[in-house]
């Protein structure tokens, strides 16, 4: 009888979570239930599964409404019905098709009016519902014709007073109003909740044919659905048969290429491979990402396959991935194997820059009909949910700040705050707003709207209903196509170098970089800035650790670097393993057999599953149930709690020491969900030698493209003194040489435009399309009858020196500029065949201080490119010890004089610490510590130079200091401004600082791992 229930999937107006839905309806001993949630199916699937678990009849629909007005509730009288109703929002949302108010075509689904929209005309399988609280106007005759047509309805919304307030709350959100503007008909009845069934027939028992159609209704609706059979597009062609013949072939031609002739190993891994995928039937998974692949190669893309795909021999041979499984020894199953009923993923990155290009290519070549991406459900955030709440009670601005970005211990309590805690507290976890997915692409064989209706977000790719986790339940499976800017700096980098020098780089030969001895020297040494994923501080520092300088202890790096082998402690113990491999005995057999390679310690989640099975004595399946938790996919704590069971009573049966068991199931715990799979590391690992190998070789031209796709890590001033550091010659912007972008001339690079923060894109843009079509500018005046431009815009570029061609001193261009653009208007003159001559002013020459220009750029750019911020201090001292010679002063104080580059809040069992990274006057990079007794007394405070004393740690060849005391050190006075004492001070306040936080528990210390360096005998049972 419960025909119209709302979910908190219906966003901003649903309370009730679809697991308490149908909770509540089996508590209330109902045995038929709707879901009808506001335009969106997205709770339908698992309301199904839960309602067959309770032995409840499910039935599935939707709730229409436009324009937060109610129209009709949709209820489906099977699969067929879903599928109409899913294509009905479907064109409204993506194609703007109006939704018809009345009487909409939908042959397979039951229609049900509110008793104030009654349309003129009711089709067979469209109803009236009346609630209890409307059965007395039935006197009305005109109504009373209708009785024949009319059922119960009893919405669902809330389950208790305290949310019928929270909904109220919702709806206040989603108006952006105060509660008590809502109006009636912007929140829901009081009565919309569940009621004892007999009580609500009691109520109709005067209408028995009102009855009797809400009965026939219930047995009209059904829903049933297959979880089990694949719903992925089935062929790549007509039939399995030829996909398979198609893959074989291709991947046999492959192997010939990548492989000699006498490689047994590899063709025996080829025919198990093939074996198995086409058992499986993922022939057409495999050849539509290969397809792709394809495509991005014709349009001269750079791609990475990574993620446990590059496990797979096929996926290297036929160009998936470019990892070489035998190299690695990457073994098959971890990507796929015969007791696995989904189909593989892959993940594949492009440039940020292409990305898109390859969207629009799967979405054309599958139809639209058949792709979207993965939705997300947006849950309410902590800051959010206090700032939105707070609006709704009417706070004003100052409190709402304060409740955002205060903790909550510190929040002023009073009778308004304590309800915005209460409420806000409920919100937690609530579905705020539906969202795509980073990456996920589905391709369906059926119309994807036999599953779900389509929105259109602001990306312009459609997106489907639900999250990932459901996607895959009902047998949906996507295909990761990502992008990542180091793709772009590579792909760039090879496009510049051809285009300056005339030198063709094969980037895509992995062989290329893995034995050059420079590289691996800079890889030792951890000067990789600028290369993907190996430059942050923390990756440099373990490089230089582990004077890793091959390719296999990278890509364990990759790997050791990621918080879950570090939270377990096994990062500090591999690195001391690596450094004394005589100083540790493999604790138990299995260890040294299954993990010798990285000295007994987990590094991969490959490593995880090994010691779960071969020492834990568990099985394949409990091995899947890890491997999915530690992938981030598995949603269940009861499958996970109980493979924790199995494994401590196997060892136990298996007689390994308590101690043992315990720690070794603490770094398997420490694993799930932030770990890589060895092949994930391996991929990233070919991608950071192939930036590295350009860093190396062309290193200007690579730091001229990091910057140009946006830096990594860093600000781009550091990849600009790096640029420096490389022997490039750094130009601030000229409207003669500059590009957009940054831009280089043999070692004279040209920052470009996009870097002055004022100036408008459109204008940037146009400066040198406008001098590639028509020449040079010969000077300001020919510059702005060229240009639409404005006195402040022109003004900008006069001060970063982009006329300095003229020759002339900024104050004459300034005086000029003012001249041409009188009374501050644009003026703009076409360009004519006869122009009139320049006018000359004659002007007094004046004495500029040498730093002004610094201070301009300061102003206008960030950051000083003329001199180096330590040639604005007042002092000359540089400090007693510079960074190169710091591993020298192991345990010893020294005071250093260096520019801040980045810092990094790190939480600490004694409170908050960070690790700064600074460059010293030489230009050479070191890092430092700073805990929270010290931060009280000697505090960051913003971008600039400090004077710094501490003492010098040595951790396996990379030195820290750990600072004492520091002090930001002043600039000379901003001579612009000499009159003005305080506005001589301002520029330095400008100068930037990288800060990343970090949210993650503390990091054991070493002597609370625990962890044995001996080997532990078995105990005698």
């Amino acid at each position: 009888m419960f025909l119209n229930c709302h979910s908190y999937h219906s966003l901003r107006y649903g309370t009730i979570s679809v697991q308490d839905l149908v909770q509540q309806a089996a508590d209330f001993k109902i045995k038929v239930l709707a879901l009808t949630d506001i335009n969106t199916i997205t709770g339908i699937y698992d309301f199904y599964k839960l309602c067959k678990d309770r032995n409840i009849k499910p039935i599935v629909g939707v709730e229409v409404r436009v324009q937060n007005q109610f129209y009709y509730i949709c209820l489906a009288k099977n699969q067929k019905s879903i599928a109409e109703i899913n294509r009905l929002l479907t064109d409204y949302n993506c194609e703007g098709i109006d939704i018809p108010k009345q009487n909409p075509i939908l042959k397979n689904t039951i229609v049900i009016y509110s008793l104030q929209h009654i349309p003129e005309k009711l089709l067979d399988h469209e109803f009236i519902g009346i609630r209890p609280e409307e059965l007395n106007l039935l006197i009305k005759p005109e109504l009373k014709a209708w009785l024949h047509k009319m059922v119960i309805l009893h919405p669902i919304t809330f389950k208790t007073k305290e949310e019928y307030d929270l909904h109220k709350i919702l709806r206040a959100i989603d108006q952006n109003t105060l509660i008590s503007k809502l109006s009636e008909n912007d929140y829901c009845k009081e009565t919309e909740n569940f009621v004892n069934k007999k009580t609500l027939l009691n109520k109709f028992k005067d209408y028995p044919q009102i009855i009797e159609n809400t009965k026939y209704i219930v047995n009209e609706c059904s829903f049933d659905f297959d979880f089990s059979t694949p719903k992925n597009k089935k062929h790549f062609t007509d039939s399995k048969k030829n996909d398979f013949k198609i893959l074989e072939k291709l991947a046999y031609e492959g192997l010939s290429r990548k492989y000699s002739a006498d490689n047994i190993a590899a063709k025996a891994r080829m025919e198990k491979e093939l074996g198995v995928i086409d058992q499986l039937n993922f022939c057409a998974y495999f050849l539509i990402t290969w397809d792709i692949i394809q495509y991005s190669n014709r349009m001269g893309f750079m791609h990475m396959g990574r993620g446990s795909g590059a496990n797979s021999i096929v996926s290297y041979c036929i160009g998936i991935t470019d990892i070489c499984p035998l190299e690695l020894d990457l073994y098959f199953e971890r990507f796929l194997n015969l007791n696995r009923k989904t189909p593989p993923d892959f993940d594949i990155d492009w440039s940020w820059q292409t990305r898109d290009t390859i969207l629009e290519y799967i979405f054309n070549k599958y139809g639209k009909d058949h792709v979207a991406f993965c939705g997300t459900n947006v849950e309410f955030k902590y800051k959010s949910i206090f700032r939105e709440v707070g609006k709704a009670f009417g706070l004003p601005k100052e409190e709402l700040d304060a409740l955002a970005t205060k903790p909550l211990e510190s929040h002023d309590i009073n009778s308004v705050s304590r309800l915005v805690h209460k409420y806000g507290k409920l919100l937690e976890k609530y579905p705020n707003q539906r969202s795509m997915h980073s990456c996920g692409i589905l391709i369906s064989e059926e119309p994807i709207t036999n599953y779900t209706a389509l929105e259109m977000p602001p990306k312009g790719f459609p997106i489907v209903q639900f999250d990932m986790h459901t996607a895959e339940d009902i047998g949906l499976e996507k295909f990761d196509i990502l992008s990542q800017k180091g793709l772009g700096t590579i792909k760039d980098t090879v496009d510049l170098v051809k285009e300056k020098r005339g030198i063709t780089i094969d980037i895509k030969d992995t062989t290329l970089s893995k034995n050059e001895a420079k590289c691996n020297e800079f890889l030792s040494i951890g000067k990789t800035i600028g290369c993907f994923y190996i430059e942050s501080p923390a990756m440099r520092g373990l490089l230089r650790r582990l004077k890793c300088d091959n390719y296999k202890v990278l890509v364990a790096a990759s790997s050791i670097i990621r918080p879950g082998v570090a939270q377990s402690g096994m990062m500090k113990e591999y690195i001391f393993r690596h450094n004394n491999p005589t100083q540790f005995e493999y604790f138990h057999d299995v260890f040294k057999k299954e993990l010798g390679e990285t000295y007994g310690i987990m590094v991969y989640q490959e490593d995880v599953i090994k010691i779960a099975l071969h020492f834990g004595g568990l099985s394949a399946t409990d091995g899947d149930v890890l491997r999915r938790a530690m992938s981030g996919k598995g949603r269940s704590l009861s499958a996970l709690q109980k493979v924790k069971d199995h494994f401590f009573e196997s060892c136990q049966k298996l007689g390994h020491p308590e101690q043992l068991s315990s720690e070794v199931y603490r770094q398997i715990e420490s694993f799930a969900g932030y770990s890589f799979c060895k092949a994930h590391s391996a991929s990233y690992a070919v991608e950071s030698y192939q930036s590295l190998y350009l860093k190396v070789y062309y290193p200007i031209e690579f730091m001229v493209c990091a910057i140009n796709n946006g830096g990594g890590f860093y600000r781009t001033e550091v990849y600009i003194h790096e640029a420096k550091m490389s022997g490039a010659i750094i130009n601030n912007p000229c409207v003669n040489l500059s590009e957009y972008q940054t831009t280089v001339y043999g070692i004279e690079v040209y920052l470009g435009l996009m870097h002055i923060e004022k100036l408008d894109q459109k204008i940037g843009m146009l400066i040198p399309e406008e001098r590639k079509l028509n020449g040079d500018y010969e000077s300001l005046e020919n510059f702005t009858k060229r240009i639409p431009i404005g006195i402040e815009t022109l003004q900008i570029l006069i001060f970063i020196g982009a006329f300095r061609f003229t020759g002339k001193q900024k104050h004459k261009l300034l005086i000029e500029a003012r001249f041409l653009l009188a009374n501050n208007k644009t003026v703009f003159k076409q360009a004519t065949l006869l122009d009139e001559p320049q006018k000359n002013y004659q002007l007094p020459e004046i004495n500029r201080n040498p730093f002004e220009d610094a201070f301009d750029e300061i102003e206008i750019l960030g950051f000083p490119v003329s001199y180096s911020p330590f040639d604005l201090l007042q002092t000359k001292y540089r400090g007693t010890v510079m960074a190169k010679d710091l591993i020298k002063y192991h345990k010893k104080q020294v005071k250093m004089l260096a520019y801040l580059i980045s810092r990094k809040h790190v939480p600490t069992k004694r409170g908050t610490m960070f690790f700064g990274t600074w460059i010293d006057a030489e230009g050479e990079y070191f890092d430092t510590a700073h805990f929270s007794d010290c931060l009280a007394q000697y505090p960051f405070q913003g971008g600039g130079c400090y004077l710094l004393l501490g003492t010098v740690q040595v951790d396996f060849h990379f030195p820290t200091i750990t600072i004492h005391k520091m002090a930001k050190m002043p600039f000379i006075p901003d001579p612009r401004y000499s009159m003005d004492k305080e506005k001589s001070a301002e520029a330095q306040h400008k100068l930037k600082e990288d800060v990343s936080m970090t949210s993650r528990k503390p990091y054991p210390q070493e002597h609370k791992i625990g962890l044995p360096r001996m080997k532990m005998n078995t105990i005698t049972l």
